[in-house]
Protein backbone atom coordinates (compact mmCIF):
# COMPACT_ATOMS: atom_id res chain seq x y z
CA UNK A 1 0.00 0.00 0.00
CA UNK A 2 1.21 3.59 -1.00
CA UNK A 3 2.53 5.80 2.35
CA UNK A 4 0.75 8.88 1.96
CA UNK A 5 2.88 11.59 2.33
CA UNK A 6 2.62 14.54 5.12
CA UNK A 7 1.85 17.78 3.78
CA UNK A 8 4.96 20.46 4.10
CA UNK A 9 5.23 24.22 4.25
CA UNK A 10 5.52 24.24 0.74
CA UNK A 11 2.73 22.47 0.14
CA UNK A 12 0.40 24.81 2.38
CA UNK A 13 2.08 27.86 0.13
CA UNK A 14 1.03 25.79 -2.91
CA UNK A 15 -2.33 24.79 -1.76
CA UNK A 16 -3.26 28.37 -0.41
CA UNK A 17 -2.68 29.36 -3.88
CA UNK A 18 -4.64 26.68 -5.62
CA UNK A 19 -7.54 28.03 -4.01
CA UNK A 20 -7.13 31.49 -4.71
CA UNK A 21 -7.23 30.60 -8.24
CA UNK A 22 -9.89 28.74 -7.94
CA UNK A 23 -11.93 31.05 -5.75
CA UNK A 24 -11.29 34.10 -8.64
CA UNK A 25 -11.62 31.31 -11.73
CA UNK A 26 -15.39 30.01 -11.93
CA UNK A 27 -13.60 27.90 -15.48
CA UNK A 28 -11.77 26.76 -12.98
CA UNK A 29 -14.01 25.61 -10.63
CA UNK A 30 -16.56 24.22 -13.54
CA UNK A 31 -12.94 22.04 -14.98
CA UNK A 32 -12.66 20.58 -11.20
CA UNK A 33 -15.85 20.42 -10.31
CA UNK A 34 -15.71 22.25 -7.07
CA UNK A 35 -18.68 24.19 -5.24
CA UNK A 36 -19.24 27.95 -5.60
CA UNK A 37 -21.21 30.90 -7.09
CA UNK A 38 -22.44 28.81 -10.25
CA UNK A 39 -23.62 31.73 -11.69
CA UNK A 40 -20.12 33.48 -11.99
CA UNK A 41 -18.07 34.29 -14.94
CA UNK A 42 -14.09 34.51 -15.07
CA UNK A 43 -12.95 38.65 -14.74
CA UNK A 44 -10.99 39.65 -18.04
CA UNK A 45 -10.34 42.83 -16.77
CA UNK A 46 -6.95 44.58 -16.46
CA UNK A 47 -7.89 44.90 -13.08
CA UNK A 48 -8.13 41.11 -12.50
CA UNK A 49 -4.94 40.65 -14.24
CA UNK A 50 -3.13 42.84 -11.90
CA UNK A 51 -4.22 41.23 -9.20
CA UNK A 52 -3.38 37.66 -10.39
CA UNK A 53 0.39 39.12 -10.53
CA UNK A 54 0.63 40.43 -7.20
CA UNK A 55 -1.23 36.97 -6.31
CA UNK A 56 2.13 35.23 -8.10
CA UNK A 57 4.15 37.68 -6.04
CA UNK A 58 2.75 36.72 -2.71
CA UNK A 59 3.22 33.52 -3.32
CA UNK A 60 6.55 33.27 -4.96
CA UNK A 61 8.05 35.04 -1.88
CA UNK A 62 5.55 33.02 0.50
CA UNK A 63 7.58 30.13 -1.42
CA UNK A 64 11.00 31.69 -0.54
CA UNK A 65 9.85 31.28 3.48
CA UNK A 66 8.52 28.12 3.74
CA UNK A 67 12.10 26.61 1.97
CA UNK A 68 14.11 28.61 4.30
CA UNK A 69 12.07 27.15 7.24
CA UNK A 70 12.32 23.54 5.61
CA UNK A 71 15.63 23.75 5.33
CA UNK A 72 17.02 20.19 5.24
CA UNK A 73 13.81 18.82 5.77
CA UNK A 74 12.95 19.36 2.31
CA UNK A 75 12.21 16.47 0.23
CA UNK A 76 12.22 15.66 -3.57
CA UNK A 77 7.97 16.27 -3.68
CA UNK A 78 8.58 20.07 -2.44
CA UNK A 79 12.06 20.56 -5.10
CA UNK A 80 9.83 19.59 -7.62
CA UNK A 81 7.24 22.09 -6.07
CA UNK A 82 9.56 24.84 -5.31
CA UNK A 83 11.04 24.39 -9.09
CA UNK A 84 8.02 24.20 -11.02
CA UNK A 85 6.32 27.30 -9.24
CA UNK A 86 8.81 29.73 -9.45
CA UNK A 87 9.01 28.64 -13.09
CA UNK A 88 5.38 29.13 -13.73
CA UNK A 89 4.48 31.91 -11.67
CA UNK A 90 8.34 33.55 -12.85
CA UNK A 91 6.98 33.27 -16.50
CA UNK A 92 3.54 34.94 -15.67
CA UNK A 93 4.81 37.20 -13.84
CA UNK A 94 7.27 38.66 -16.87
CA UNK A 95 4.41 37.77 -19.39
CA UNK A 96 1.92 40.42 -17.57
CA UNK A 97 5.25 43.23 -16.98
CA UNK A 98 5.60 42.69 -20.69
CA UNK A 99 1.98 43.85 -20.77
CA UNK A 100 0.53 40.20 -22.22
CA UNK A 101 -1.75 38.67 -19.56
CA UNK A 102 -4.99 40.58 -20.52
CA UNK A 103 -6.54 41.60 -23.93
CA UNK A 104 -5.79 38.25 -25.81
CA UNK A 105 -7.38 38.25 -28.96
CA UNK A 106 -7.17 34.98 -31.68
CA UNK A 107 -8.70 32.27 -33.18
CA UNK A 108 -8.67 29.60 -30.84
CA UNK A 109 -8.00 30.70 -27.24
CA UNK A 110 -8.89 34.13 -25.94
CA UNK A 111 -12.14 35.23 -23.69
CA UNK A 112 -14.32 35.11 -26.85
CA UNK A 113 -13.40 31.19 -27.43
CA UNK A 114 -13.19 30.84 -23.61
CA UNK A 115 -16.58 31.94 -22.49
CA UNK A 116 -18.45 30.54 -25.14
CA UNK A 117 -17.00 26.95 -24.56
CA UNK A 118 -17.56 26.74 -21.34
CA UNK A 119 -20.75 25.56 -21.66
CA UNK A 120 -20.12 22.63 -23.09
CA UNK A 121 -18.80 21.34 -19.87
CA UNK A 122 -21.05 22.79 -17.25
CA UNK A 123 -23.41 20.44 -15.87
CA UNK A 124 -26.54 19.75 -17.14
CA UNK A 125 -28.42 16.55 -15.91
CA UNK A 126 -30.57 18.57 -13.28
CA UNK A 127 -33.09 21.44 -13.47
CA UNK A 128 -30.97 22.70 -11.00
CA UNK A 129 -28.19 22.78 -13.26
CA UNK A 130 -30.35 24.10 -15.96
CA UNK A 131 -30.89 26.90 -13.44
CA UNK A 132 -27.67 27.21 -12.47
CA UNK A 133 -26.63 28.19 -15.86
CA UNK A 134 -29.17 30.24 -16.51
CA UNK A 135 -27.34 32.82 -13.94
CA UNK A 136 -23.69 31.77 -16.01
CA UNK A 137 -25.43 32.54 -19.46
CA UNK A 138 -26.62 36.23 -17.69
CA UNK A 139 -23.09 36.59 -16.56
CA UNK A 140 -21.91 36.78 -20.19
CA UNK A 141 -22.33 40.30 -20.61
CA UNK A 142 -20.63 41.53 -17.80
CA UNK A 143 -17.01 39.24 -18.69
CA UNK A 144 -17.35 40.27 -22.17
CA UNK A 145 -17.36 43.87 -21.00
CA UNK A 146 -14.26 43.07 -18.66
CA UNK A 147 -12.79 41.91 -21.93
CA UNK A 148 -13.74 44.86 -23.69
CA UNK A 149 -11.72 46.93 -21.48
CA UNK A 150 -8.89 44.77 -21.52
CA UNK A 151 -8.71 45.27 -25.17
CA UNK A 152 -8.74 48.47 -25.18
CA UNK A 153 -6.21 48.95 -22.75
CA UNK A 154 -4.11 46.95 -25.08
CA UNK A 155 -4.66 48.99 -28.18
CA UNK A 156 -3.61 51.96 -26.15
CA UNK A 157 -0.26 50.56 -24.95
CA UNK A 158 0.12 49.98 -28.56
CA UNK A 159 0.17 46.46 -28.80
CA UNK A 160 -2.87 46.11 -31.04
CA UNK A 161 -3.72 42.26 -32.83
CA UNK A 162 -3.27 41.51 -35.69
CA UNK A 163 -5.60 42.33 -38.75
CA UNK A 164 -6.38 38.67 -39.63
CA UNK A 165 -7.36 37.43 -35.96
CA UNK A 166 -9.11 40.21 -35.41
CA UNK A 167 -11.58 39.63 -38.80
CA UNK A 168 -11.46 35.59 -37.72
CA UNK A 169 -13.00 36.59 -34.16
CA UNK A 170 -15.93 38.38 -35.50
CA UNK A 171 -17.18 36.05 -37.45
CA UNK A 172 -17.03 33.23 -34.71
CA UNK A 173 -18.43 35.90 -31.73
CA UNK A 174 -21.44 36.50 -34.81
CA UNK A 175 -21.46 32.96 -35.13
CA UNK A 176 -22.07 32.25 -31.39
CA UNK A 177 -24.79 35.48 -31.41
CA UNK A 178 -27.07 34.09 -34.28
CA UNK A 179 -30.24 32.34 -33.87
CA UNK A 180 -29.80 29.07 -33.77
CA UNK A 181 -25.76 29.39 -32.87
CA UNK A 182 -24.14 27.71 -30.46
CA UNK A 183 -26.02 29.44 -26.95
CA UNK A 184 -29.70 28.26 -28.57
CA UNK A 185 -28.38 24.59 -29.05
CA UNK A 186 -27.00 24.96 -25.73
CA UNK A 187 -30.05 25.34 -23.93
CA UNK A 188 -31.89 23.24 -25.97
CA UNK A 189 -30.62 20.17 -24.24
CA UNK A 190 -32.54 21.13 -20.93
CA UNK A 191 -35.41 19.31 -22.83
CA UNK A 192 -33.27 16.15 -21.54
CA UNK A 193 -32.74 17.06 -18.10
CA UNK A 194 -33.99 14.70 -15.12
CA UNK A 195 -34.01 11.90 -16.72
CA UNK A 196 -35.97 12.81 -20.18
CA UNK A 197 -38.55 14.71 -18.78
CA UNK A 198 -36.90 18.28 -19.21
CA UNK A 199 -37.18 21.56 -16.37
CA UNK A 200 -40.21 23.50 -15.92
CA UNK A 201 -42.08 25.81 -18.40
CA UNK A 202 -40.90 28.97 -16.13
CA UNK A 203 -37.02 27.47 -15.88
CA UNK A 204 -37.39 27.54 -19.87
CA UNK A 205 -38.42 30.73 -20.38
CA UNK A 206 -35.86 32.01 -18.45
CA UNK A 207 -33.19 30.17 -20.44
CA UNK A 208 -34.45 31.17 -23.55
CA UNK A 209 -34.31 34.70 -21.82
CA UNK A 210 -30.66 34.48 -20.66
CA UNK A 211 -29.27 32.96 -23.67
CA UNK A 212 -30.90 35.87 -25.77
CA UNK A 213 -28.52 38.38 -23.23
CA UNK A 214 -25.81 36.49 -23.92
CA UNK A 215 -26.25 36.44 -27.47
CA UNK A 216 -26.93 39.94 -27.66
CA UNK A 217 -23.51 40.39 -25.74
CA UNK A 218 -21.74 38.43 -28.94
CA UNK A 219 -23.28 40.48 -31.04
CA UNK A 220 -21.96 43.63 -29.31
CA UNK A 221 -18.36 42.31 -28.84
CA UNK A 222 -18.41 41.72 -32.68
CA UNK A 223 -19.69 45.32 -33.16
CA UNK A 224 -17.24 46.43 -31.16
CA UNK A 225 -14.41 44.42 -32.49
CA UNK A 226 -15.41 45.78 -36.42
CA UNK A 227 -16.05 49.10 -35.57
CA UNK A 228 -12.98 49.78 -32.75
CA UNK A 229 -10.45 47.07 -32.99
CA UNK A 230 -10.25 46.43 -36.58
CA UNK A 231 -9.44 49.99 -37.68
CA UNK A 232 -6.31 50.08 -35.21
CA UNK A 233 -5.36 46.27 -35.91
CA UNK A 234 -1.68 45.72 -37.78
CA UNK A 235 -1.36 43.92 -40.80
CA UNK A 236 1.67 42.19 -39.49
CA UNK A 237 1.18 38.66 -38.14
CA UNK A 238 4.50 37.96 -36.85
CA UNK A 239 4.95 39.20 -32.99
CA UNK A 240 8.94 39.48 -33.27
CA UNK A 241 11.89 37.93 -31.76
CA UNK A 242 11.43 39.55 -27.99
CA UNK A 243 8.41 38.24 -27.27
CA UNK A 244 8.16 35.28 -29.28
CA UNK A 245 10.82 33.93 -26.68
CA UNK A 246 8.73 34.67 -23.94
CA UNK A 247 5.90 32.89 -25.61
CA UNK A 248 7.88 29.65 -26.29
CA UNK A 249 9.04 29.78 -22.47
CA UNK A 250 5.33 29.99 -21.90
CA UNK A 251 4.43 27.39 -23.30
CA UNK A 252 7.70 25.00 -23.02
CA UNK A 253 8.53 25.49 -19.67
CA UNK A 254 11.86 25.62 -21.15
CA UNK A 255 14.58 27.88 -22.95
CA UNK A 256 15.67 26.70 -26.17
CA UNK A 257 17.88 28.19 -28.83
CA UNK A 258 15.17 29.22 -31.41
CA UNK A 259 17.31 29.49 -34.71
CA UNK A 260 18.72 25.91 -33.72
CA UNK A 261 15.21 24.82 -33.11
CA UNK A 262 14.18 26.03 -36.97
CA UNK A 263 17.11 24.26 -38.44
CA UNK A 264 16.04 21.15 -36.28
CA UNK A 265 12.47 21.51 -37.36
CA UNK A 266 13.38 21.75 -41.28
CA UNK A 267 15.58 18.66 -40.56
CA UNK A 268 13.07 16.88 -38.92
CA UNK A 269 10.38 17.10 -41.63
CA UNK A 270 12.83 15.75 -44.29
CA UNK A 271 13.41 13.09 -42.16
CA UNK A 272 10.10 12.10 -41.82
CA UNK A 273 9.40 12.95 -45.05
CA UNK A 274 11.79 10.15 -46.21
CA UNK A 275 10.38 7.34 -43.65
CA UNK A 276 6.72 8.53 -45.76
CA UNK A 277 8.53 7.55 -49.33
CA UNK A 278 9.93 4.34 -47.76
CA UNK A 279 6.18 3.26 -46.45
CA UNK A 280 4.40 4.94 -49.49
CA UNK A 281 6.77 2.62 -51.46
CA UNK A 282 5.64 -0.34 -49.33
CA UNK A 283 1.76 0.51 -49.32
CA UNK A 284 1.61 0.93 -53.49
CA UNK A 285 4.62 -0.52 -54.69
CA UNK A 286 8.05 1.67 -55.67
CA UNK A 287 7.35 4.44 -57.53
CA UNK A 288 4.57 6.06 -55.22
CA UNK A 289 5.09 9.26 -54.03
CA UNK A 290 3.79 10.08 -50.35
CA UNK A 291 0.73 12.14 -52.29
CA UNK A 292 -0.38 9.64 -54.41
CA UNK A 293 -0.50 7.46 -51.22
CA UNK A 294 -2.71 9.21 -48.87
CA UNK A 295 -4.74 10.39 -52.44
CA UNK A 296 -4.81 6.64 -52.48
CA UNK A 297 -5.65 5.66 -48.43
CA UNK A 298 -8.39 9.14 -48.79
CA UNK A 299 -10.19 7.40 -51.48
CA UNK A 300 -9.87 3.84 -49.84
CA UNK A 301 -13.89 2.89 -48.08
CA UNK A 302 -11.91 0.38 -45.36
CA UNK A 303 -10.49 3.98 -43.89
CA UNK A 304 -13.23 5.93 -44.17
CA UNK A 305 -15.48 6.87 -40.77
CA UNK A 306 -19.14 8.39 -42.46
CA UNK A 307 -21.68 10.53 -40.09
CA UNK A 308 -21.15 11.89 -36.59
CA UNK A 309 -22.02 9.26 -34.90
CA UNK A 310 -19.93 6.64 -36.70
CA UNK A 311 -17.04 8.85 -35.92
CA UNK A 312 -18.26 9.18 -31.89
CA UNK A 313 -18.76 5.34 -32.06
CA UNK A 314 -15.69 4.72 -33.74
CA UNK A 315 -13.23 6.93 -31.13
CA UNK A 316 -15.17 4.98 -28.58
CA UNK A 317 -14.25 1.75 -29.45
CA UNK A 318 -10.33 2.43 -30.30
CA UNK A 319 -9.73 4.56 -27.41
CA UNK A 320 -11.38 1.74 -25.02
CA UNK A 321 -9.59 -1.02 -26.98
CA UNK A 322 -6.36 0.94 -26.10
CA UNK A 323 -6.89 1.03 -22.16
CA UNK A 324 -8.05 -2.57 -22.24
CA UNK A 325 -4.27 -3.91 -24.36
CA UNK A 326 -2.15 -1.40 -22.36
CA UNK A 327 -3.45 -1.63 -18.73
CA UNK A 328 -0.48 -3.66 -16.67
CA UNK A 329 1.58 -4.51 -19.67
CA UNK A 330 2.87 -1.45 -20.55
CA UNK A 331 1.45 1.48 -18.64
CA UNK A 332 0.25 0.90 -14.53
CA UNK A 333 -3.38 2.72 -15.41
CA UNK A 334 -5.55 2.98 -12.55
CA UNK A 335 -9.43 1.66 -12.72
CA UNK A 336 -10.92 5.30 -12.18
CA UNK A 337 -8.70 6.03 -15.25
CA UNK A 338 -10.28 3.04 -17.75
CA UNK A 339 -13.20 5.32 -18.30
CA UNK A 340 -13.02 7.96 -21.07
CA UNK A 341 -15.89 9.64 -23.17
CA UNK A 342 -15.80 10.67 -26.25
CA UNK A 343 -17.62 13.51 -27.58
CA UNK A 344 -18.33 15.18 -31.05
CA UNK A 345 -18.93 18.57 -31.60
CA UNK A 346 -21.05 19.93 -34.79
CA UNK A 347 -21.10 22.94 -36.08
CA UNK A 348 -17.67 23.57 -34.53
CA UNK A 349 -14.29 25.01 -35.19
CA UNK A 350 -12.29 21.89 -36.43
CA UNK A 351 -10.23 21.01 -33.40
CA UNK A 352 -9.94 18.37 -31.31
CA UNK A 353 -9.30 18.14 -27.76
CA UNK A 354 -9.32 16.95 -24.14
CA UNK A 355 -11.10 17.56 -20.98
CA UNK A 356 -9.52 15.95 -17.96
CA UNK A 357 -11.83 14.53 -14.97
CA UNK A 358 -12.68 16.38 -12.03
CA UNK A 359 -11.37 15.57 -8.77
CA UNK A 360 -13.78 13.12 -7.37
CA UNK A 361 -14.24 11.68 -11.03
CA UNK A 362 -18.14 12.26 -11.43
CA UNK A 363 -16.91 13.78 -14.81
CA UNK A 364 -15.02 11.48 -16.74
CA UNK A 365 -11.76 12.19 -19.34
CA UNK A 366 -13.13 13.13 -22.24
CA UNK A 367 -11.88 13.28 -25.72
CA UNK A 368 -13.93 16.12 -28.03
CA UNK A 369 -13.90 16.32 -31.97
CA UNK A 370 -14.98 19.61 -32.70
CA UNK A 371 -16.58 19.30 -36.37
CA UNK A 372 -16.90 22.19 -39.02
CA UNK A 373 -20.57 22.59 -40.20
CA UNK A 374 -20.84 20.26 -43.01
CA UNK A 375 -18.26 17.84 -42.93
CA UNK A 376 -19.71 14.41 -42.80
CA UNK A 377 -16.57 12.15 -43.73
CA UNK A 378 -13.34 11.40 -41.92
CA UNK A 379 -10.50 9.56 -42.50
CA UNK A 380 -9.62 6.73 -39.78
CA UNK A 381 -5.98 5.69 -41.19
CA UNK A 382 -5.27 9.65 -40.14
CA UNK A 383 -7.51 10.00 -37.07
CA UNK A 384 -6.22 6.71 -35.02
CA UNK A 385 -2.72 8.20 -33.83
CA UNK A 386 -5.44 11.11 -32.43
CA UNK A 387 -7.14 8.99 -30.39
CA UNK A 388 -4.12 7.87 -28.85
CA UNK A 389 -3.18 11.28 -28.75
CA UNK A 390 -5.98 12.40 -26.83
CA UNK A 391 -6.66 9.42 -24.77
CA UNK A 392 -4.48 6.54 -23.62
CA UNK A 393 -1.51 6.97 -23.40
CA UNK A 394 -1.80 10.45 -23.93
CA UNK A 395 -3.82 13.23 -22.41
CA UNK A 396 -5.99 10.80 -20.27
CA UNK A 397 -3.29 8.66 -18.32
CA UNK A 398 -1.16 11.78 -18.14
CA UNK A 399 -3.75 14.27 -16.67
CA UNK A 400 -6.05 11.35 -15.16
CA UNK A 401 -2.36 10.28 -13.49
CA UNK A 402 -1.80 13.68 -11.76
CA UNK A 403 -5.59 14.15 -10.59
CA UNK A 404 -5.33 10.73 -9.24
CA UNK A 405 -1.88 11.36 -6.86
CA UNK A 406 -3.89 12.81 -4.22
CA UNK A 407 -0.77 11.10 -1.66
CA UNK A 408 1.44 12.94 -2.78
CA UNK A 409 0.53 15.78 -4.65
CA UNK A 410 -0.71 19.31 -3.80
CA UNK A 411 -3.88 20.58 -5.77
CA UNK A 412 -1.72 23.17 -7.85
CA UNK A 413 0.28 20.07 -8.81
CA UNK A 414 -2.44 17.25 -9.46
CA UNK A 415 -4.98 20.18 -11.28
CA UNK A 416 -3.93 23.19 -11.83
CA UNK A 417 -0.52 23.05 -13.48
CA UNK A 418 -0.30 22.74 -16.85
CA UNK A 419 2.68 23.06 -19.32
CA UNK A 420 1.48 22.79 -23.18
CA UNK A 421 5.50 21.45 -24.02
CA UNK A 422 5.10 18.84 -21.44
CA UNK A 423 1.55 17.94 -21.67
CA UNK A 424 1.14 18.23 -26.04
CA UNK A 425 4.98 17.13 -25.97
CA UNK A 426 4.20 13.72 -23.85
CA UNK A 427 1.00 13.16 -25.92
CA UNK A 428 3.06 13.59 -29.21
CA UNK A 429 5.45 11.21 -27.76
CA UNK A 430 2.94 8.77 -26.63
CA UNK A 431 1.58 8.62 -30.68
CA UNK A 432 5.17 7.75 -31.35
CA UNK A 433 5.38 5.17 -28.81
CA UNK A 434 2.54 3.23 -29.83
CA UNK A 435 3.94 2.96 -33.25
CA UNK A 436 6.89 1.68 -31.94
CA UNK A 437 4.68 -0.86 -29.30
CA UNK A 438 2.86 -2.23 -32.69
CA UNK A 439 -0.48 -0.65 -32.12
CA UNK A 440 0.00 0.52 -35.70
CA UNK A 441 1.53 -1.55 -37.46
CA UNK A 442 -1.11 -1.67 -40.27
CA UNK A 443 0.99 0.99 -42.96
CA UNK A 444 -2.16 2.75 -43.61
CA UNK A 445 -2.28 3.73 -39.77
CA UNK A 446 1.51 4.60 -39.41
CA UNK A 447 1.14 6.66 -42.39
CA UNK A 448 -1.50 8.60 -40.36
CA UNK A 449 0.74 8.92 -37.13
CA UNK A 450 3.53 10.29 -39.95
CA UNK A 451 1.39 12.80 -40.81
CA UNK A 452 0.29 13.94 -37.75
CA UNK A 453 4.23 14.18 -36.90
CA UNK A 454 5.33 15.93 -40.18
CA UNK A 455 2.11 18.42 -39.20
CA UNK A 456 3.61 19.33 -36.05
CA UNK A 457 7.27 19.20 -37.36
CA UNK A 458 5.85 21.28 -40.15
CA UNK A 459 4.39 24.26 -37.67
CA UNK A 460 7.76 24.14 -35.73
CA UNK A 461 8.74 25.76 -39.46
CA UNK A 462 6.17 28.10 -40.01
CA UNK A 463 5.23 29.36 -36.21
CA UNK A 464 8.96 30.18 -35.44
CA UNK A 465 9.57 31.15 -39.24
CA UNK A 466 6.54 33.78 -39.27
CA UNK A 467 7.20 34.91 -35.89
CA UNK A 468 11.39 35.54 -35.42
CA UNK A 469 10.78 36.64 -39.24
CA UNK A 470 13.13 34.20 -40.76
CA UNK A 471 14.65 33.50 -44.27
CA UNK A 472 12.08 31.57 -45.71
CA UNK A 473 12.98 28.08 -48.16
CA UNK A 474 14.35 28.74 -51.66
CA UNK A 475 11.53 26.41 -52.40
CA UNK A 476 9.13 29.46 -51.07
CA UNK A 477 10.91 31.84 -53.02
CA UNK A 478 13.23 33.06 -50.42
CA UNK A 479 12.26 36.44 -48.70
CA UNK A 480 10.59 36.91 -44.94
CA UNK A 481 8.22 34.39 -44.20
CA UNK A 482 4.94 35.54 -44.68
CA UNK A 483 1.70 33.51 -44.52
CA UNK A 484 1.08 33.02 -47.75
CA UNK A 485 4.15 31.01 -47.85
CA UNK A 486 3.27 29.44 -44.51
CA UNK A 487 0.22 28.54 -46.07
CA UNK A 488 2.08 27.55 -49.69
CA UNK A 489 4.23 25.36 -46.96
CA UNK A 490 1.93 24.19 -45.25
CA UNK A 491 -0.43 22.63 -48.22
CA UNK A 492 2.60 20.97 -49.88
CA UNK A 493 3.41 19.02 -46.52
CA UNK A 494 0.68 18.30 -44.71
CA UNK A 495 -2.51 15.76 -46.01
CA UNK A 496 -5.53 17.76 -44.15
CA UNK A 497 -8.46 18.69 -45.51
CA UNK A 498 -8.30 22.59 -46.01
CA UNK A 499 -11.13 23.48 -44.02
CA UNK A 500 -9.04 22.54 -41.48
CA UNK A 501 -5.78 23.56 -42.34
CA UNK A 502 -7.04 26.98 -42.80
CA UNK A 503 -7.99 27.09 -39.18
CA UNK A 504 -5.04 25.70 -38.63
CA UNK A 505 -2.40 28.46 -40.07
CA UNK A 506 -4.74 31.23 -38.10
CA UNK A 507 -4.15 29.50 -34.93
CA UNK A 508 -0.56 29.42 -35.64
CA UNK A 509 -0.35 33.33 -36.91
CA UNK A 510 -2.50 34.29 -33.46
CA UNK A 511 -1.20 32.10 -30.57
CA UNK A 512 2.41 32.46 -30.97
CA UNK A 513 4.97 29.36 -28.89
CA UNK A 514 1.72 27.26 -28.58
CA UNK A 515 1.63 24.86 -31.79
CA UNK A 516 5.60 24.36 -31.93
CA UNK A 517 5.26 23.29 -28.42
CA UNK A 518 4.17 19.45 -29.31
CA UNK A 519 7.19 18.57 -31.19
CA UNK A 520 9.55 20.42 -29.52
CA UNK A 521 7.85 19.17 -26.31
CA UNK A 522 8.37 15.22 -27.97
CA UNK A 523 12.04 16.50 -28.73
CA UNK A 524 12.51 16.85 -25.19
CA UNK A 525 11.11 13.90 -23.56
CA UNK A 526 13.30 11.72 -25.73
CA UNK A 527 15.74 13.59 -24.73
CA UNK A 528 14.97 12.91 -20.93
CA UNK A 529 14.00 9.33 -21.29
CA UNK A 530 16.97 8.58 -23.96
CA UNK A 531 19.21 10.50 -20.94
CA UNK A 532 17.66 8.31 -18.56
CA UNK A 533 18.57 5.05 -20.40
CA UNK A 534 21.92 5.99 -20.98
CA UNK A 535 22.06 6.64 -17.43
CA UNK A 536 20.82 3.32 -16.16
CA UNK A 537 23.44 1.83 -19.05
CA UNK A 538 26.36 3.74 -17.21
CA UNK A 539 25.10 2.04 -13.88
CA UNK A 540 25.42 -1.13 -15.28
CA UNK A 541 21.35 -1.99 -15.14
CA UNK A 542 18.49 -2.57 -17.73
CA UNK A 543 17.03 0.56 -18.62
CA UNK A 544 13.27 0.02 -17.40
CA UNK A 545 10.95 2.10 -19.88
CA UNK A 546 7.31 1.34 -17.74
CA UNK A 547 8.87 2.48 -14.61
CA UNK A 548 10.40 5.44 -16.54
CA UNK A 549 6.84 6.25 -17.51
CA UNK A 550 5.46 6.00 -14.19
CA UNK A 551 8.47 8.06 -12.61
CA UNK A 552 7.36 10.85 -15.10
CA UNK A 553 3.51 10.74 -15.03
CA UNK A 554 3.57 10.72 -11.32
CA UNK A 555 5.26 14.35 -11.40
CA UNK A 556 2.06 16.07 -12.60
CA UNK A 557 2.83 18.69 -15.14
CA UNK A 558 5.95 20.27 -15.28
CA UNK A 559 8.23 23.02 -17.11
CA UNK A 560 10.38 20.53 -19.34
CA UNK A 561 13.49 21.84 -17.56
CA UNK A 562 11.74 21.27 -14.14
CA UNK A 563 11.08 17.44 -15.64
CA UNK A 564 14.68 17.08 -16.73
CA UNK A 565 16.24 18.06 -13.36
CA UNK A 566 13.67 16.07 -11.61
CA UNK A 567 14.34 12.74 -13.40
CA UNK A 568 18.33 13.07 -13.30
Amino acid sequence: MTKTRTPSAVDAVAEAHARALIERSPALRVELGVPGDPHALDDYSPAAAQELDELNARTLARLDAAEAEAGADLDDVDRVTLDAMRERLGVERELHAAGLSAGALNVIHSPVQNIRDLFDLVPTATAQDWADSAGKLRSVPQALAGYREALTARLDAGRAPASRQVTAVVEQARAAGEDGGHFDRFIAGAARADGGTGVSAELAAQLRAAAVQAKDAYAQIADFLESEVASRAVAADAVGREAYALYSREFLGAAVDLDETYAWGLAELARIDAEQQALAAELYGPGTGVREAIDRLEADPDYRIEGLDGLRSWMQAKADDAIERLAGSHFDIPDRLRTIECMVLPEGTGGIYYTGPTEDFSRPGRMWWSVPAGVESFSAWQELTTVYHEGVPGHHLQVGEAVCRTDTLNTWRRSLCWVSGHGEGWALYAERLMADLGFLDDPGFRMGMLDSQRLRAARVVVDLGVHLGLEAPAELGGGTWDAQQAWEFLTANVAMDRSFLAFELDRYLGWPGQAPSYKIGQRLWEEIRDGARAAAQDRGEEFDLKAFHSRALALGSVGLDTLRRALS
